[in-house]
């Protein structure tokens, strides 16, 4: 365990405390650090309506970048889909014509910008045969990208007693869009589409505020209220914001757009450490060497709030020692950095270099003073009682 002091800035807690919203659940987050900057209610489950579809898109572009699928790969419109989600549901519709088949790229459009239930049903239908067996699927891949608490049950985002989400899964899900796939991103940025001559405008509130928003999905249902999972790019800082809960769609637009602008304007980011920059070591057992430098993989910033100074300590926490052999870029310890009590940002660390098995020699001297001192197991302990 290493600790390391660092002069920065003031707790963000005080801060996030001085901001308030009507929102009944709330999150906005800083994705190059992915430090919450404000939570309310966040590990509440809630119905995400349309917000599903975020997780119906990440599903078609993992398939997408997989090589499984292409945009050309053409899926019909089935006579369930048509009836569900076509025209005369009542609800949010592409216009797809039942009986036809259609392209991906245009089903996809269909589904982010004009949050088509049509569209997301005849997707479902094509990857795996039934909306139910792809419903699965959406769970199982939100629960690989960490969505512990997320369930799904359509891929419309209707209505389900059994479908639940937290807004802090939307936030990391549409942080995982963002980063993984760039460019498919952009459709949710996409203003307008225009399918079966019938054209249709995004519905995202934000696009209209001038305040650098570039995605992602409303939704509305009764059991839901208004909500948004958006985001935002100002001087190069990108923000996530997820709200759930509010009564009108007025109400949605104000509350998400409040919360970007305190985030931007209440906040100021402070580098650590550069991309690759060696950040500490960790100590290791029946290796070649008796250390191993840690790096992070992309740079590692805090964020603190403007004029104000406290004291911010970082750590590197980790099981070990090490035990050899570690292979380069292994995953082998986290950066924490805390102010005060709280949390403020965890960063994976990776093995900077290999590390081979010791000679026997280097071996038997390490096992000396495991049993002399009980070095590995004193080590182990620390680690595990300071978590």
């Amino acid at each position: 365990m290493f600790a390391l002091p660092l002069l920065l800035g003031a707790s963000q807690g005080a801060w996030a405390q001085a901001f308030q919203t009507t929102a009944p659940t709330a999150i906005l987050v800083d994705a190059a650090t992915q430090a919450v900057l404000f939570e309310k209610n966040a590990d509440e489950l809630v119905a995400p309506a349309s917000m599903a579809k975020t997780m119906t898109a990440e599903v078609v572009f993992n398939e997408l970048k997989s090589g499984r699928l292409t945009m050309d790969t053409e899926f019909p419109i089935s006579e369930n889909a048509w009836r569900k989600g076509g025209a005369g549901s009542g609800g949010s519709s592409m216009f797809a014509k039942v009986h036809t088949s259609v392209r991906l790229e245009d089903l996809l459009r269909g589904l982010v910008v004009q949050s088509g239930n049509d569209a997301a049903i005849a997707i479902a239908e094509g990857i795996s045969g039934t909306e139910d067996n792809f419903a699965r699927r959406m769970t199982e891949r939100a629960h690989e990208l960490g969505l512990a608490k997320s369930t799904f049950r359509n891929a419309t985002g209707y209505g389900d007693p059994e479908q639940k989400v937290t807004v802090r899964d939307l936030s990391k899900l549409a942080l995982y869009i963002v980063e993984t796939y760039p460019e498919l991103y952009k459709m949710f940025g996409e203003r307008e589409f225009t399918w079966n001559k019938i054209r249709q405008q995004n519905r995202n509130p934000l696009f209209a505020m001038n305040i650098g928003a570039d995605g992602l999905k409303t939704g509305f249902i009764e059991e839901s209220g208004y909500g948004l999972v958006g985001s935002a790019v100002q001087n190069g800082q990108r923000l996530i914001v997820v709200v759930n809960g509010l009564k009108t769609a007025k109400d949605r637009a104000n509350e998400s757009r409040k919360l970007l602008d305190w985030g931007f304007r209440a906040f100021e980011p402070h580098q650590l450490y550069q991309e690759g920059q060696v950040v500490g070591e960790a100590q290791v057992f029946g290796g070649d060497r008796r250390s191993l430098p840690l790096v992070s993989r992309r740079p590692i910033r805090v964020l603190v709030p403007r004029g104000e100074k406290e004291r911010v300590s970082a750590r590197i926490v980790y099981t070990g020692p090490l035990k050899a052999p570690i292979q380069k870029g292994a995953e082998v310890a986290k950066l924490q950095v805390n102010r005060g009590d709280t949390k403020a940002l965890e960063m994976p660390l990776y093995a900077a270099e290999d590390v081979q098995v010791g000679t026997l020699s280097q071996r038997a001297l390490d096992g000396l003073m495991e049993f002399s001192t009980g070095w590995a197991r004193q080590a182990f302990k620390s680690v595990i009682d300071r978590i």
